[in-house]
């Protein structure tokens, strides 16, 4: 017999169809600048240009791509406007693949400085970011591990706090899960006082690693002390909290070389 797949009806999908269509409607008609310009050589074409100063013509996925992607437009924000309706659906059905991660993403709607638009439409973006994250911590199988989506909101945002106030909030078997894994990969980049999901840049303007650092010292444990096989992962979380020699001379330094 077919396997019947049923739709997702949980509380937290709900919110998340309502914000994509809350942005959708904030977003439509949008354009970029009509003196918008970009480089045929590295980015594409004229006619491609064009489309994104026509509203609401969706995009191939390749252009879609090299759109949010690109770090040089004249106006990043009225081009991330132009296409957000398009590029929220497809980043929640977990089509968008950056080439080195979902941060990338999260740098891209920073560029644009959503948080300084007119009220409706930040109010969109703001409400979009936090019921996809919402629902993601819940989801035991989403389609952007939980890791990668933290690592987009928080540089989206400039912040880690309002996402960690969230993942504290949940006393849930699946948001714990969530923890442990994205512990298992940030732990090496942290131990090194790095990002964890951007080794090669070593400034950190924003802050983000020491709230993620704090948070995670102060309350990780608790959630995953209870885990089995969380052993380990307790232990680098101790030696993140410390720093120097206490680190590296402790009798369960890993021993990474960086």
């Amino acid at each position: 017999m077919p396997i019947t797949m049923h739709p997702d009806i949980t509380p937290t999908r709900l919110r998340l169809d309502l914000a994509l269509g809350r942005l959708a409607d904030a977003f439509s008609g949008m354009t970029a600048r009509a003196d918008e310009i970009q480089c045929a050589c590295h980015w594409g074409s004229p006619a491609e240009l064009a489309l994104l100063k026509a509203p609401d013509v969706p995009l191939a996925p390749d252009l879609l791509r090299r759109t949010w992607d690109a770090p040089d437009w004249v106006d990043h924000g009225a081009v991330l406007r132009r296409i957000l309706p398009q590029f929220a659906g497809v980043l929640v059905g977990g089509e968008v693949e950056p080439a080195f991660g979902m941060y990338e993403v999260g740098r891209s709607f920073a560029r644009g400085h959503w948080q300084l638009w007119p009220a409706r439409q930040s109010s969109a973006v703001r409400e979009f970011l936090h019921a996809w994250w919402a629902h993601s911590l819940l989801d035991p199988a989403p389609t952007v591990p939980v890791h990668e989506l933290f690592a987009l909101c928080a540089e989206a945002s400039s912040t880690a706090v309002p996402w960690l106030a969230v993942w504290e909030s949940l006393d849930d078997e699946v948001a714990d899960r969530h923890l442990a894994e994205a512990v298992t990969v940030w732990e090496y980049g942290l131990l090194d006082d790095q990002l964890p999901w951007d080794a090669w840049d070593d400034e950190d303007e924003s802050g983000l690693r020491g709230e993620l650092t704090t948070w995670l010292v102060r309350h990780a444990p608790t959630r995953l002390h209870t885990r089995e096989g969380c052993g380990t992962l307790l232990h680098r979380i101790r030696l993140i909290g410390l720093s120097g020699p206490a680190r590296w001379e402790d009798p369960h330094w890993p021993g990474h070389r960086y």
